[in-house]
């Protein structure tokens, strides 16, 4: 071969190695992870998936691999977290369930302990109910309740420590019944919460809004109350705190790394998301997916997390279950 012919192979066979480089690359995250503790199509995979596909398709990192570890509510997910201390290549989307579920299953596991990287959404919950519910207002529901707590049965699709749980507790608290008195049944998720609920297996559920867009503009299940500071667009139904009852509530989602990475990883990590958050696609998906923009980073997202971890300790400890 000809040194001219060399000479060109090479410039050629370093074009192609160029085209390989990715953001990713160039933000020293040369690969990435997605942990997600919990089955595929749920709440935590469906936020997971969303935003990997947005990062992957803006350029903002390369091809991110997203992977479910089931077990407990969350918890086994978190140890394995906590046990890649060091790894520079993983992330984990969580949120308030798996606060709750290593407290319930007895883990020494906190997420305040974890690399905290970024909140990105709020959903709230809401008291659901079927169609032809003798509730017709929250009121009506409250005052059932408390004439006999233990006659009104609420499922939700938590298990004890997730969110659907944790929000009838802490209302039942809040209107002044004694949240061991709270009938909860325990569902696997939305799916068999709706089959409960249009069963009358339950007088009420309590749930993020997101999965049940369709019955609730169809009239099939009515919403009597919201568990947020405002109300939702396109539901017809009042916040808690217009119904007298001093309560706000959100579940949330949010994004942690091992613990003991570089501040340099960190800083990455977070710069990833930032461009994720600015992105028209994923205030698209806001939308879409019923969820609130509550990105939070930094000093302020660590100690929302140690603030979460305090409350969930405090409703589960009243209750008995950690």
């Amino acid at each position: 071969m000809s040194k001219r012919g060399l000479v060109l192979v090479v410039l050629a066979a370093l074009v192609v190695a160029g085209c390989g480089v990715t953001r990713g690359e160039d933000n020293g995250l040369h690969r990435l992870r997605m942990m997600v503790p919990n089955s595929p199509g749920g709440g935590y995979d469906l936020t997971a998936r969303t935003a990997v596909k947005i990062m992957e398709d803006n350029d903002i990192t390369g091809r991110v691999q997203v992977f479910n570890v089931l077990g407990a509510g969350g918890t086994v997910a978190m140890a394995r977290l906590m046990n890649e201390e060091g790894n520079d290549d993983l992330m984990m989307m969580m949120g308030l369930g798996v606060v709750g579920a290593v407290y319930t299953n007895g883990s020494s596991a906190r997420v305040s302990d974890a690399t905290a990287l970024a909140k990105v959404v709020e959903e709230q919950e809401g008291i659901l109910v079927p169609a032809d519910s003798p509730f017709r207002t929250v009121n009506d529901f409250v005052e059932a309740w408390k004439a006999n707590p233990a006659s009104v049965t609420i499922g939700g699709g938590s298990s004890p420590g997730g969110p659907d749980h944790l929000f009838p507790m802490e209302t039942a608290r809040a209107v002044g019944i004694d949240a061991r008195q709270v009938n909860y049944v325990a569902y696997d998720g939305g799916g068999d919460l709706l089959t409960a609920l249009l069963g009358k297996k339950i007088a009420a559920g309590t749930s993020g809004l997101g999965e049940y867009v369709d019955q609730i503009e169809s009239g099939t299940v009515r919403v009597l109350a919201v568990s947020g500071s405002e109300r939702v667009a396109g539901i017809d139904a009042p916040t808690l705190t217009e119904a007298g009852v001093d309560l706000t509530f959100t579940n949330w989602r949010g994004v942690l790394a091992p613990p003991g990475i570089s501040d340099e990883t960190r800083d990455s990590m977070v710069k990833v998301l930032e461009e994720l958050h600015d992105t028209p696609e994923w205030k698209e998906a806001l939308v879409k997916n019923g969820w609130s923009d509550a990105f939070l980073t930094g000093a302020e997202f660590e100690q929302f997390l140690r603030d979460q971890d305090q409350r969930v300790s405090s409703t589960l400890s009243e209750l008995g279950l950690a």
